[in-house]
């Protein structure tokens, strides 16, 4: 019944941009917090952006000044804009929200930052 779906992921040269997006179905979208993460092969899975419901954000330092979250509530959409891409930026990019009691998970993204 949930679902979140990502897309937008692909190859970037560092210094360059890509806009991700997370379209969810089956909960009230707009009353939710929502999530970015990204793993890479042998890291843990780290929490890189964060948008309430009242349209406030977090980021890590490791992102600041280069990634913005934003939300359509009408779309039931979230999005991450990657701007000044990094090698080390490289991960498969995952849209995560708690609702109902537990976290749900879209599929994921892969991101390669490489020249």
């Amino acid at each position: 019944q949930v679902r979140l779906v990502e897309r937008g992921g692909g190859l970037a040269q560092p210094g360059g941009s890509l806009r991700l997006s997370c379209a969810t179905s089956g909960i009230n979208f707009k009353i939710y917090t929502m999530n970015w993460y990204r793993q890479s092969p042998g890291n843990e899975r780290e929490l890189v952006a964060t948008i309430n419901s009242d349209g406030s954000t977090n980021y890590p330092d490791s992102v600041q000044g280069r990634f913005t979250i934003s939300r359509d509530n009408a779309r039931s959409t979230v999005f991450l804009q990657m701007s000044s891409l990094k090698p080390e930026d490289t991960a498969v990019y995952y849209c995560n929200t708690r609702a109902r009691g537990q976290p749900f998970w879209g599929q994921g993204t892969r991101v390669t930052v490489s020249s």
